[in-house]
């Protein structure tokens, strides 16, 4: 079932992003796939919160392994279908106040096209 496979790919996701490993990481994105976070806006307020392409991809998620380098993804939940996953999980980071996450990968053969990260 493509749902399992989707979830696969979502903990194959918190394996790459909790061990800053950018390549691994990059490999489950389509080339053309688009991110949207909150966290950009802010960081890169001239990307409206938007970003396309796995070169901004890689810009923006080695700016965080950067910046956060203790950076670390507790997963609560993840519920999948055939068409995406969506994942709720806490942020840590050492110094900082935790905050919890929802995320929704959208994904067509076996790669991200699409994400988009809720959180308050």
């Amino acid at each position: 079932m493509l749902s399992e496979q989707n979830k696969k790919i979502a903990l194959k996701w918190f394996e790459a992003f909790n061990a800053h490993d950018l390549e691994k990481l990059l490999a489950l994105y389509n080339d053309n796939a688009e991110h949207f976070s909150p966290k950009l806006k802010i960081h890169k307020p001239e990307t409206a919160g938007l970003i396309k392409g796995k070169q901004a991809l890689r810009e923006w998620w080695q700016d965080a392994f950067n910046r956060l380098p203790t950076l670390n993804y507790e997963v609560l939940k993840l519920t999948a279908d055939d068409e995406q996953v969506f994942m709720e999980y806490i942020r840590h980071v050492k110094n900082d106040e935790d905050l919890r996450v929802g995320e929704v990968l959208q994904i067509k053969n076996g790669l991200i096209v699409f994400s988009r990260v809720y959180h308050g």
